[in-house]
């Protein structure tokens, strides 16, 4: 039975992801800092098998028990490095506290995650899945920190692909643009950008994405028409056409 490690599973995306991956029968271990959540999760896939971890990706040391328990006898076949956190508005106006912590789940939890889980993918020749964004293809205003890590996610990305392919696993990233969850729900009154580029993605979407990486060979995987566009523009158009168009689309 293969295996999938999910960070931040028990809702949104992670959710979504894990529900795609019960139903081809796979073996799941899925952590989240929300205990009462991956409950709920538990409940929902019921027939699966199923090893939850109530834990904050910042804790390696819980991180890696985790990860040695669900790894140890059969190895990992798809690490889905999902955690992460949002935090919308004016750059000065958010607490630097919130900054931080943004930068320590969205980075920090991303590269521990993956250091961790390195073993464990080269016993099986596996797959590290890494969430960036739409926000990784130019600095996004009203999304500085998390666009930050984001270039952060894409860059580790990168580097690991070229790194990890000499002991054969693969490393790729998904770039979604919105995406109708919770998470973005809470700060979506925080950015005019939400409402003039839309939210055309729900959760299932990125999910089916995900297993279809499964099978791919692409490094960076840009979601949406609209969006595969914009980032093949933004590759050729000079960053001040780039920068006004950010500013355009957040002006008030």
């Amino acid at each position: 039975m293969p295996s999938i490690f999910i960070t931040g599973a028990a809702s949104g995306i992670g959710r979504a992801t894990a529900q795609r991956f019960a139903a081809e029968g796979w073996r799941l271990g899925l952590a989240d800092v929300d205990a009462g959540a991956l409950d709920r999760v538990r409940a929902e896939l019921a027939s699966a098998e199923l090893h939850l971890y109530a834990l904050d990706v910042c804790d390696d040391q819980a991180l890696a028990a985790s990860l040695q328990d669900f790894c140890a006898d059969q190895g990992l076949d798809v690490l889905h490095n999902n955690a992460g956190i949002l935090r919308v508005g004016s750059f000065h106006e958010i607490a630097l506290a919130e900054h931080r912590r943004l930068l320590e789940i969205n980075v920090i939890g991303v590269l521990q995650t993956a250091w961790l889980a390195y073993p464990y993918l080269r016993q099986n020749q596996g797959l590290l899945i890494n969430m960036s964004s739409a926000s990784a293809i130019f600095g996004t205003p009203d999304f500085a920190s998390y666009s930050a890590s984001k270039f952060a996610v894409r860059g580790l990305t990168e580097a690991l692909a070229s790194e990890w392919a000499a002991v054969g696993i693969r490393v790729c990233d998904l770039m979604p643009p919105f995406v109708r969850t919770q998470m973005l729900h809470d700060e979506s009154s925080n950015s005019r950008m939400i409402d003039r580029l839309g939210i055309h993605l729900e959760a299932p979407d990125v999910a089916e994405q995900v297993w279809c990486l499964t099978q791919e060979r692409h490094l960076h995987n840009p979601m949406t028409l609209p969006f595969k566009v914009l980032a093949t523009l933004s590759r050729w158009l000079p960053d001040t056409a780039n920068r006004r168009i950010m500013q355009l689309l957040a002006r008030p």
